[in-house]
């Protein structure tokens, strides 16, 4: 089961502050959400980097995980979702759980809940809060072509999930995570 962590955004509502880079428990937020795939049972874990990827490098211990960087970052989470799935289409990975960096409300135990829900190379399944989808979301290794083909602008695989909705499986995390984002300055508090 790999992980994939999406981290190349340039913050643009917190003033171009990289995520990537916000400090969390005392480390960049990075750290935390890469460490959260591996404990929560992916391995490889991959992160995609873009907006200031060098300093990134520089701050964050990244030494465990494979890294590569989208030079078309600014175009939106779909060109950083195509550069993660190629990096890992010769893992021999049956699926990957996908998760983005400004989530540290969801840990270990959502994604350990999510990597269970994996029935094969075609799996289809995402952590649900309240009944509703989000992330994280594993995509099993036969879907990753057309994933990568439809993901665009900062939709990600959203269309793809809702054409595929009859196969998606829905794995309530409510209880052991809170789905909110790192947005606006406003929501630097929820960082320790």
């Amino acid at each position: 089961m790999a992980g994939l962590l999406l981290a190349a955004g340039g913050g643009r509502r917190l003033g171009g502050r990289p995520k990537a880079l916000l400090d969390h428990r005392g480390r960049p937020l990075v750290e935390h959400a890469a460490r959260v795939l591996r404990d929560g049972g992916c391995g490889p874990v991959h992160i995609v980097l873009g907006a200031a990827a060098e300093a990134v490098r520089e701050r964050a211990d990244l030494a465990a995980y494979g890294v590569s960087v989208n030079p078309d970052w600014a175009r939106g989470m779909g060109s950083s979702l195509r550069v993660g799935l190629a990096a890992l289409a010769g893992s021999g990975a049956d699926a990957v759980v996908v998760s983005l960096v400004d989530q540290p409300g969801i840990g270990a135990a959502a994604v350990a809940r999510v990597v269970a829900a994996c029935t094969g190379r075609d799996a289809l399944a995402a952590a649900a809060y309240g009944g509703e989808r989000g992330h994280p979301v594993l995509f099993g290794a036969e879907r990753w072509a057309e994933i990568a083909a439809d993901a665009e602008g900062d939709r990600g695989a959203r269309s793809y999930l809702r054409r595929h909705t009859g196969a998606l499986t829905l794995v309530e995390c409510g209880d052991v995570a809170e789905p909110y984002d790192i947005d606006t300055p406003d929501d630097l508090r929820r960082l320790e």
